[in-house]
């Protein structure tokens, strides 16, 4: 009786030398359609995205990004062990880029109500920001799947704390279909669950003024080293002098809340003195 499969032994396989089948997989692409290709990677080597990437505004931070920058058409997903803190130290430059290009930033359902001073010196102006007020997980999520579906905005920056598995999943097919980055902060505690956001980082405040930035997933192999990158408050280094420079290389400065573009409401009935951040 015939067996109902078939396995070729050792003997009968075809040896294929490790240098020819390694130089045979990237030959091989160039017979696919240019959006079949573009979405096949090998593990040891970055992706090539498919839509298009922004500067982040660091060189190191570019240098291990699949394409050099921030993805549009994809999730990436921002977790923060204090949510409202240090956002837009890490996304400051990729939002006023995109503030000048005539686009329009999108917050939905931030900790805090946007202080636009603060923005400012970020390079987003006040009528290039739209706040959606949002106070549930389940109205946060909905405004921001049309946000996505939608595909009119410059980049969407949403507060999802809440969000499951299964709705990461589908807001990740809606940023596919848009070119526009897709931004997501969540608390440091969502690393442990499992998510279809192509790129997660892990970010928290070092000394001085440095971020310390974990790549926790990213289209290419994982990055064992912890990225230090120079952010300091946007519009402090213009105005402060050289001794508290100095100071900030051997201070860790970990800002609170209402140091933030994102402050208490409170502060701004209050017309407190607007810090950087």
């Amino acid at each position: 009786m015939q067996p109902l499969f078939y396995r070729p032994v050792a003997s009968e396989a075809p040896a294929v030398p490790v240098s020819e089948a390694s130089a045979a997989a990237p030959a091989g692409l160039a017979a696919l359609p240019p959006a079949v290709a573009a979405a096949v990677w090998r593990g040891d080597a970055l992706g090539r995205p498919i839509g298009t990437t922004w500067p982040s505004g660091f060189d190191p931070l570019d240098a291990v990004l699949p394409g050099g920058g921030w993805p549009g058409g994809a999730l990436t997903e921002l977790l923060l062990p204090l949510v409202g803190t240090l956002e837009f130290r890490l996304l400051g430059p990729l939002l006023g880029r995109i503030a000048a290009g005539g686009g329009r930033v999108v917050l939905v359902g931030p900790p805090q109500p946007p202080h636009a001073p603060g923005l400012l010196p970020h390079g987003i102006p006040i009528d290039a920001l739209v706040w959606v007020r949002a106070d549930t997980a389940a109205e946060r999520l909905w405004a921001t799947e049309q946000l996505l579906k939608a595909g009119s905005c410059g980049a969407v920056l949403a507060w999802l704390p809440q969000a499951r598995p299964e709705q990461l999943r589908r807001l990740q097919v809606h940023a596919a279909a848009s070119e526009a980055p897709a931004l997501l902060c969540r608390p440091a505690v969502a690393a442990r669950e499992s998510s279809a956001a192509p790129l997660r980082l892990l970010a928290h405040a070092g000394p001085g003024w440095q971020l310390q930035v974990d790549l926790l997933k990213r289209k290419g192999p994982p990055l064992a080293l912890t990225l230090s990158l120079s952010a300091p408050p946007a519009g402090l280094p213009a105005v402060w002098p050289a001794r508290l420079a100095e100071a900030g290389r051997s201070l860790s400065v970990v800002p609170s809340e209402a140091s933030h573009a994102v402050v208490r409401a409170e502060a701004i009935e209050h017309r407190r003195t607007a810090r950087f951040h």
